[in-house]
């Protein structure tokens, strides 16, 4: 297996990152970026040429192009896939491309430069089948699951009719919070934090992608519309005030209201998968750096750090209200799992 990748964007480069760490070799090419020069193909007919897999991380309406211009220096049997966060524009800018000459698939790694820095787990992507090429879907998902990934197969247009109500949607709601100012005040309640987080999304991940997001795909608008109409009819009811009854403006719950252990235990399980998302976030993080100190001739275990670190720990339980020596103790465990971690690393 072997990649090669179409533009060194934000993406591209991210994308780089993931496949030097699980071993894949690629090369990459841009005449607009600033490539690794370990990395940079000096052509593109030495950049596809031995590739398995060639990428095209490049703006959705530039796809076609891209796709039209290696076209004739693909071999048969290299796949040719794009990394677009709208797939109806990008699959038929591929279809009319490359048509049935060379094996082709849309698809869409649902994460991002952002994302990857934070080894947020899992990794997913859509991989839009192509029926021109039966097998290109299944070269997509050795790619993607050689790389760590969960796979889901979606058409173009039921991938962009969920991403209508998910993605742009909740891009174009931090969009709004972004333009009026919101996210950056002091006193923000716990229910304000997930929206906080889309807003860091916007501003890093994708916020350069908004127009694409927004534009490219051709629900966009519906959902959009959807959206602004139901809350205009919410602040109808609100500015109404008591003449509509509080039912009008109550949030469903999504079951039955539980007794109180019951509820507890409920919330006890959401922030424990919370804890054990973040365990593996920080686990990827450590075999990062592990990676590092491999490069560098260093040793696992670095005691001062080490003892630094669970000393600012035992401090911040503290401050939490919790007893600092259990705070010690658990970390201990969560920084033998790690280095654990490093060690499997150098085998």
């Amino acid at each position: 297996m072997r990649a090669a990748i179409v533009g060194w964007g934000r993406f591209g480069a991210a994308l780089g990152g993931l496949l030097d760490d699980h071993g894949v070799p690629f090369c990459a090419l841009d005449p607009l970026g600033v490539v690794p020069a370990a990395r940079a193909a000096r052509s593109m007919e030495e950049l596809v040429d031995g590739a398995t897999h060639v990428v095209l991380a490049v703006p959705v309406p530039a796809i076609g192009a891209a796709a039209a211009a290696i076209a004739p220096l693909l071999s048969p049997g290299q796949l040719v896939l794009d990394v677009g966060s709208v797939k109806v524009e990008p699959v038929a800018a591929l279809a009319a491309a490359l048509g049935d000459r060379q094996p082709w698939v849309g698809t869409h790694p649902l994460f991002g430069p952002t994302s990857l820095a934070r080894a947020e787990r899992p990794l997913r992507v859509v991989v839009c089948p192509n029926p021109r090429a039966p097998l290109a879907a299944g070269q997509a998902r050795a790619l993607y699951e050689r790389l760590g990934c969960e796979v889901r197969d979606a058409s173009p247009e039921e991938h962009d009719r969920v991403m209508a109500r998910t993605h742009v949607l909740s891009f174009f709601v931090a969009k709004g919070l972004l333009s009026m100012g919101a996210g950056d005040e002091p006193f923000a309640p716990p229910s304000f934090q997930a929206m906080a987080r889309t807003l860091e999304a916007v501003r890093g991940d994708a916020g350069h992608l908004f127009a694409a997001i927004q534009r490219g795909n051709p629900f966009a608008a519906e959902a959009r519309g959807e959206l602004v109409a139901a809350l205009s009819a919410i602040d109808r009811e609100v500015r109404a005030g008591a003449d509509t009854g509080e039912d009008a403006l109550s949030i469903p719950a999504p079951h039955e209201a539980s007794p109180e252990l019951s509820e507890a235990r409920d919330q006890i399980d959401a922030v424990d998968r919370e804890l054990v998302a973040l365990l593996a976030r920080r686990t990827e993080l450590a075999r990062r750096a592990g990676r590092s100190k491999a490069e560098r001739g260093l040793p696992v275990r670095d005691p001062a750090r080490e003892a630094a670190l669970l000393d600012l720990r035992e401090e911040w339980g503290r401050s939490a209200g919790l007893d600092p020596a259990n705070v010690r103790a658990l970390f201990l465990e969560i920084v033998a799992v790690s280095r654990e971690a490093q060690r499997r690393d150098r085998g």
